[in-house]
């Protein structure tokens, strides 16, 4: 409100600024998935079982690779960490949104569509620095020896970066155009199928001749970017290509076919 005259206001009507708005449409949207049962499952629990089963029945599995399991699985449950929330849990939070009516009416809100999308992009981000915290720390006690040098942390970054924007756009465009029950069913499916074969948590170099086929896949490339760069100490710049290529044919994909309603 602006003063008029002496002792007397007048509101001055506006909206927020947008970084504001942005903020805190983040705050909301990173309680909301905190809050939620199944999303905690999926961005924490589930990495954190595959991280500790795969060290622990490494023997059991046959794991034997030129590093120390627990210095290649890491990397790999991280890059997984990434594509739980950015694809997993933010298809099945966005379909339930559309199928309530929630985007209607914040498409209605002086918050704009640029700004929700970034709020709800920044709000993966907030979840995926928890998730990095909790698995490096489980982790490391399980006998993680990460490289620390600044090539790979760099790689590490634009990894998580490169597979965050990836698998939000393919999450979108997947909860845009489906049913929410459709999306629930699709999202979590397409997870396990990319756990268990997309070349995510275990080296592309596991899977045999399909290898060289799972690392153009989302999973496998991010998967690989992080393992080059906390494992080699070096920046993976052909699969985060990739990345990049898949984070523009779901941004464009979904701008055409995304249905707020």
């Amino acid at each position: 409100m602006t003063a008029v005259g002496s002792g007397t206001f007048a509101p001055r009507p506006g909206a927020a600024p947008l970084s504001r708005m942005i903020l805190a449409q983040a705050r909301m949207e990173s309680r909301l998935m905190l809050r939620n049962g199944e999303q905690l499952l999926i961005a924490i629990v589930i990495p954190v079982i595959v991280l500790v089963g795969l060290v622990g029945a490494a023997d059991t599995l046959g794991l034997d690779y030129d590093h120390p399991v627990v210095d290649v699985v890491t990397p790999g449950v991280l890059a997984l960490a990434v594509m739980s929330t950015a694809f997993t849990s933010l298809a099945i939070a966005t379909g339930f949104e559309r199928r309530y009516g929630v985007l209607k009416r914040l498409g209605t809100s002086p918050l704009p569509r640029v700004g929700l999308l970034a709020g709800k992009v920044l709000a993966l981000l907030l979840i995926e620095v928890l998730q990095i915290i909790v698995l490096s720390l489980v982790g490391l006690l399980l006998g993680w020896s990460p490289g620390l040098d600044a090539a790979g942390l760099v790689g590490a970054l634009l990894a998580v970066v490169g597979g965050t924007a990836a698998f939000a756009s393919l999450g979108l465009l997947l909860a845009g155009v489906l049913r929410a029950e459709a999306t629930l069913a699709a999202a979590n499916l397409v997870y396990l199928l990319l756990l268990a074969g997309g070349a995510v948590v275990l080296p592309a170099s596991a899977y045999g001749g399909f290898g060289d086929v799972a690392r153009f896949l989302p999973s496998g490339a991010l998967g690989e970017a992080m393992r080059d760069g906390l494992l080699l100490g070096t920046v993976a710049w052909r699969d985060l290509a990739t990345l990049l290529v898949w984070a523009a044919a779901g941004t464009v994909a979904t701008t055409r076919t995304f249905a707020w309603e």
